[in-house]
């Protein structure tokens, strides 16, 4: 995993009205309009990671294998990651004792 001072160059395409606005916020701020995405981007995520309803969908991605462990845990933090995977792995061992009951009663 990259540490936050390792910069890697993004590009994308967003409505020219908001790109307006995130300029404008620059000029006050007497700064450029990366700082202002950035500072949007890290406030996003920062909510998304105290959002109930985010953090299940986030579990979810998880416990379906479409993220990895780091990944959860850099989105999430540390200890709430560390709950999830104790959940996935609890889950996991009673999914397998389920069908070897069934297979023994079968």
């Amino acid at each position: 995993m990259s540490s936050d001072s390792e910069k890697k160059r993004v590009q994308f395409r967003a409505p020219r009205g908001l790109v307006d606005r995130a300029d404008t916020l620059a000029a006050v701020f007497e700064t450029d309009r990366t700082d202002i995405l950035i500072s949007a981007l890290q406030e996003y995520l920062r909510d998304a990671a105290h959002s109930d309803e985010m953090k299940q969908e986030i579990a979810e991605a998880y416990y379906d294998d479409d993220i990895t462990f780091e990944e959860l845990k850099a989105l999430v933090g540390h200890e709430e990651a560390a709950n999830f995977r104790l959940l996935k792995q609890q889950l996991s061992e009673a999914f397998v004792e389920d069908v070897a009951e069934e297979l023994a009663d079968g």
